[in-house]
């Protein structure tokens, strides 16, 4: 197991971004129906989650499902989704390292338009009860597309522009993101990747502008603990340029 004091490993991140690609994948090789897949997906989050307090990463961000996935995908499996989603944020709420550690739930996405009342509720229970929290900041992307993100950005700086000469800054852009409340991604992880690294949905375009990449092949329900703690080992190691 890594050292994680800071003395032992000085360059823990930030913020890290996870992909969790591969569960699909990781039940058809088992000849499982494919929403098995998702749920021990759940297990490996789980685990993850516990390591990032372990590790004391302040901000970490979990792609739990683009637009796509919960838009067009089968309905059975789609339906199955939306069960984890519910059972898990109800499991957050009550777990005691949240409270302990004074994780601050946020989700963001199209997830308030496409999900179901029951879960959303849910949802919004998990957000409201730990909006006071500032330890760590735990971020759910639910029917997320980065596109989609930058659209709404740019709509929202028009309108507040009111037709009228608006200077357009980074500052301004950041201020009208999904995103405002977090700091930028040191690291991205995506897993499940087999010859194929590669992003989606234009993630988190902007978060990401000077993030390092990790691209394991592990599909995600067999994602350890160990694993992601020797990323994060490797990335400590790395110079990071910022674009000099």
């Amino acid at each position: 197991m890594i050292k994680t004091e800071k003395e032992k490993l000085p360059n823990i991140p930030k913020h890290v971004a996870l992909i969790p690609d591969g569960n699909r994948r990781w039940a058809k090789k088992r000849g499982f129906r494919t929403w098995i897949g998702h749920q021990a997906g759940v297990k490996a989050l789980e685990e993850t989650l516990q390591r990032v307090l372990d590790l004391k990463i302040p901000y970490f961000t979990f792609w739990g499902g683009s637009f796509d996935n919960l838009t067009t995908r089968p309905k059975i499996e789609v339906n199955f989704l939306i069960k984890l989603y519910t059972e898990q944020f109800k499991r957050i709420v009550k777990d005691k390292r949240t409270h302990q550690n004074k994780v601050k739930i946020n989700v963001l996405g199209h997830w308030k338009e496409v999900l179901p009342q029951e879960v959303q509720k849910v949802i919004k229970r998990a957000i409201e009860t730990t909006k006071n929290y500032n330890q760590h900041f735990l971020t759910f992307l639910l029917l997320y597309d980065g596109q989609d993100e930058m659209i709404d950005c740019i709509s929202h700086i028009l309108k507040k522009a009111k037709n009228k000469a608006q200077k357009v800054t980074k500052e301004i852009i950041k201020e009208n993101l999904w995103t405002k409340d977090l700091p930028p991604v040191d690291l991205v992880i995506r897993t499940g990747c087999e010859n194929d690294p590669h992003m989606s949905s234009g993630f988190m375009m902007w978060d990401t502008a000077y993030s390092q990449y990790y691209f394991s092949k592990t599909l995600f329900p067999d994602f350890s603990p160990e694993e992601f703690e020797e990323i994060i080992k490797d990335y400590s190691q790395r110079e990071r340029r910022m674009g000099k």
